[in-house]
């Protein structure tokens, strides 16, 4: 399996308060964008998997809604992210 419960600690670790805050913004960004990497790198192997694109889809508007979400409400956690996850070019 790709993304172990360990693999999600270290995510809600490295971006949240702690390992145990899993509803911050930038913890659930970047698992998103984890997932939607490896997605990504599955599909360019498997064009025809209709339903993995479909999800991949899916979390692309699951992340650009937190990203609105943060850059509504504070500017400076959605410029953070983005610099952290390498988001934009």
């Amino acid at each position: 399996m790709y993304l172990t419960p360990e693999k999600k600690l270290e995510f809600f670790a490295q971006y949240g308060k702690d390992e145990k805050d899993t509803g911050n913004a930038e913890a659930q960004i970047a698992l998103f964008s984890y997932r939607i990497n490896h997605l990504t790198n599955h599909l360019k192997e498997n064009k025809k998997d209709f339903s993995t694109r479909r999800a991949l889809i899916k979390l692309v508007g699951k992340r650009r809604r937190l990203l609105d979400y943060l850059k509504e409400k504070e500017i400076e956690r959605y410029r953070s992210i983005i610099e952290k996850l390498n988001l934009r070019k």
